[in-house]
């Protein structure tokens, strides 16, 4: 069950960079920056930040006028709902109004975020919209390889990291990470512990007493939104993160919670044993392990932001 459990995972994992690594050959941004404007074949597409889900969302009528070339997007989405029933039902779903900037100030517009997007542009029938519907197939016939054979899952990810220009190393521990955190999971999981919501304040738990910061905050020291905050850990801070992880399921296995406040307990427990180690490093080399550094672009790397700068000093209270 372990191993299944992490085999999806690196599916996911896997997955989730490649859509990155592709989107990004088609010049549209899915792990965008801090700017609130892309640009896709020399034409703007607003984006916007959704703090709710931390996901970044596009606007659709720019999506749409960029492929299409419709001098009314609004009227070719209109037909285009009328045209696709399904996507006509799950709209509201998938394409919630938000606030964006405009000429005449903020507006409320129709935006998705980037699985939302790519379900749209399955219903363009344009060619500018071809790469996308091809990708998304291939993405599929990928999925269903690594069913028929989970290896795949986890070489496709190492291939990833890679292309990424991450150090073979840090790719080493980086999926040693991720078992971890699934042995953990699988853990809680049997404890009664509820997914999404739960897990992510243990997780929160476990990460305030490892480094002195929730992973919120831990993304604002290094600058990041949507990006997942391990990718761009340093090997110490990966293997501080690992030690709080693997020493909470070592506490859940001899301690046996049960239901979310005992794991909550045992979480703490678990994250303090690698807090009081990283500490104990940090007085033997005098120097902090949690780190604004990331591995953004390196334009990226040389601005942080006040709210960052005031979560690392706080971090490095603790």
């Amino acid at each position: 069950m372990v191993y299944d459990r992490m085999q999806e995972n690196l599916r996911k994992e896997a997955f989730r960079h490649e859509v990155s690594e592709r989107a990004s050959r088609l010049n549209i941004c899915v792990d965008c920056d801090m700017s609130n404007i892309k640009l896709f074949e020399s034409k703007q597409i607003r984006t916007v930040w959704n703090e709710a889900d931390e996901k970044w969302y596009f606007v659709v009528e720019d999506v749409v006028a960029v492929l299409t070339d419709s001098k009314d997007p609004k009227q070719y989405i209109k037909r285009m709902r009328q045209r696709d029933q399904e996507l006509a039902k799950g709209w509201v779903q998938f394409v919630p109004t938000l606030m964006v900037d405009t000429p005449g100030g903020k507006q409320k517009m129709g935006c998705a975020n980037a699985k939302g997007l790519l379900r749209i542009i399955q219903s363009i029938p344009s060619p500018k919209a071809e790469p996308f519907k091809l990708w998304l197939a291939q993405v599929g016939s990928d999925r269903l390889d690594e069913i028929e054979n989970p290896e795949l899952a986890t070489q496709r990810t190492r291939e990833l990291y890679k292309l990424k220009g991450y150090p073979d190393d840090w790719i080493e521990k980086r999926m040693r990470s991720i078992a971890i955190r699934e042995e953990l999971t699988e853990e809680w999981k049997n404890r009664g512990v509820k997914e999404q919501m739960e897990y992510a304040i243990l997780t929160a738990e476990i990460s305030k007493a490892t480094f002195g910061l929730t992973p919120s905050e831990y993304k604002k020291v290094k600058g990041l939104k949507s990006q997942n905050l391990r990718d761009h850990m340093t090997d110490l801070e990966l293997i501080f993160s690992m030690l709080g992880e693997a020493s909470t399921t070592a506490i859940v296995k001899t301690q046996n919670p049960k239901g979310f406040l005992e794991n909550k307990k045992a979480a703490k427990q678990g994250g303090s044993v690698a807090g009081n180690a990283r500490r104990e490093l940090e007085s033997k080399t005098g120097e902090k392990i949690v780190s604004s550094e990331n591995h953004l672009l390196e334009t990226s790397n040389l601005k942080v932001s006040k709210a960052g700068k005031k979560e690392l000093k706080k971090g490095r209270r603790k």
